[in-house]
Formats: structure tokens, C-alpha cells, sequence
């Protein structure tokens, strides 16, 4: 049996190194997020990044980006539709599914952020070496590309998972003829100009596969 406070593993030693050295980076995102503080909460910078990777998405798929109850996040794109940052419009497929796009306000404001955090960080990287600079580029790569195979899977088996909690949707919980979803709140639906019900077509959506979560704006 391992004693308490004993030897540990590489590998969680260099996270437990890695995770002190990240509130350095962190500080410097949240000094550009600051900036944007103005026009945008958190929450609704982290949905116009998931639109931006994911251009056309469906509510219910940014719901599950998000991980918010479908409720919640129609009205988060409520409030970014009238901030004049996101767009809905009838599906490409299917003209009763609705999908989201960002407006060119959105694009500036994700580009002011960018410009903002890149700034700051030249500023730290000029006073490292360049051997420090190739290596700390190279780890962070492979780092960013097992990250995202990581967080694509995870993503996946929680979309199974809801696809098997609710077969047949419109009368599943918190559809139109089902009881309410598992928080106890009514799950709402967005409707197009008709009043027909948004939803997904077949079983994969038309959802791309390469960005599962908004992770850097």
C-alpha cells in the first residue's frame, strides 16, 4: 500500500508543476478577457467560441458543448442575439432545425482578445531563450493535440449517453409530450417562423468532429 505523501509517479509530479506554472498563463488571459468584460460575460465568450469553431451549430449541440441544460443555453443565445453577436438562421438541410452563426461583431471582438493575449505573451516569451522558447512550443503542441483527441472522446460518450436517455426526442423529457428533464426545469425549444420545433437531422447532425470544445478563443 502507497504511504501518504510518499514517492510520486513523473507524471504527476510534472502536472503538479505544470499547473503552478499555468496560473502565470492564466493571469494573462484573464488580464485579455478583462477587456472584453464590457460587452461580453464569460459565459457568453465561451458560447461565441464554440459558434466560431463550429459554425452553423444547433442549439442542442452547444447546449452539450457547454454543458448547459438546453433551457439555460437558449437563453444564453438569446441575450448574444440581442448583443448583436450571434445570428439564427433556418438550417441548411433542414429549414426547421435552427443554427447559429457569429455576426462581424463577434469576429472583432474574438480578434481584439487575440491581438490583446498574443501582445502579452511576446512580452514573456522575448525574455526566454531561444532553446526555452522551441521546447516550451514543441511540448505545448503535443500537449493541445492529446487534449483534444481526450476531450473529443469524452464528448462523444456523453452525446451517446443522451442519446439514450431520450429516444424520440419531442416526447422524451422536457420535450413537448415528456415530463420535465432530470434538473426538474421543462427543457425548452427554439421554433422557426413556422412554430415548428427545432431538432437534429438523422443521427449524426452534421457535426464536425475536429472541436469539440471551445478551449482558446
Amino acid at each position: 500500500m502507497a504511504e501518504l505523501n510518499g514517492p510520486t509517479d513523473p507524471e504527476t509530479s510534472m502536472a503538479a508543476a505544470l499547473d503552478a506554472a499555468a496560473a502565470s498563463l492564466l493571469g494573462i488571459w484573464e488580464s485579455a478577457r478583462e477587456g472584453t468584460s464590457n460587452r461580453v460575460s464569460g459565459a457568453q465568450l465561451r458560447a461565441v467560441m464554440v459558434v466560431e469553431q463550429a459554425d452553423g451549430i444547433n442549439l442542442r449541440r452547444l447546449a452539450t458543448q457547454l454543458d448547459m441544460l438546453l433551457s439555460s443555453a437558449s437563453r444564453l443565445c438569446d441575450r448574444l442575439v440581442a448583443a448583436g453577436m450571434l445570428e439564427r438562421e433556418p438550417g441548411r438541410f433542414d429549414r426547421r432545425e435552427i443554427s447559429l452563426h457569429l455576426t462581424p461583431e463577434a469576429r472583432r471582438l474574438l480578434a481584439e482578445l487575440r491581438a490583446d493575449r498574443q501582445a502579452q505573451l511576446a512580452a514573456v516569451l522575448a525574455g526566454m531563450t531561444p532553446q526555452g522558447r522551441d521546447a516550451l512550443l514543441s511540448g505545448m503542441r503535443e500537449f493541445d493535440g492529446v487534449a483534444r483527441r481526450q476531450q473529443t472522446d469524452t464528448t462523444l460518450a456523453g452525446e451517446s449517453v443522451e442519446e439514450k436517455d431520450w429516444p424520440g426526442d419531442p416526447d422524451g423529457p422536457g420535450g413537448p409530450g415528456g415530463p420535465p428533464d432530470r434538473s426538474g426545469q421543462t427543457r425548452t425549444r427554439w421554433t422557426d417562423s413556422s412554430g415548428a420545433p427545432e431538432r437534429s437531422v438523422g443521427t449524426t447532425r452534421e457535426w464536425p468532429t475536429g472541436g469539440p470544445v471551445a478551449r482558446t478563443a
